[in-house]
């Protein structure tokens, strides 16, 4: 119901280049990622609230996917059942 869903997935260079198209329930309507083995690189949003998703792609560079996944997974938005970081967090768990 809340799934996120795989528009591109690539590697160049040794870097896992993802983007995912998120669910209707949430601000954002998609969300790129930057993966060097499981370290993320980069998060990048399309909509949603500007200043909150930079916030979420600035904390999670550095940070391994699992880790991700269990802080964001499952975040509420309004009563929306999803959020942008839980929809972060089941982007994660495909790659």
């Amino acid at each position: 119901m809340f799934e996120v869903t795989l528009i591109n997935d690539q590697t160049e260079g040794g870097i896992r280049k993802a983007a995912f198209q998120t669910c209707n329930a949430v601000c954002s309507r998609q969300i790129d990622i930057e993966l060097d083995g499981d370290v993320v690189r980069s998060v990048r949003y399309t909509g949603g609230c500007h200043g909150n998703t930079q916030g979420i792609g600035a904390l999670v560079v550095g940070m391994k996917k699992a880790d991700i996944i269990s802080r964001l997974e499952g975040i509420d938005c309004k009563g929306r059942g999803t959020s942008c970081p839980d929809q972060l967090a089941n982007a994660l768990k495909m790659l």
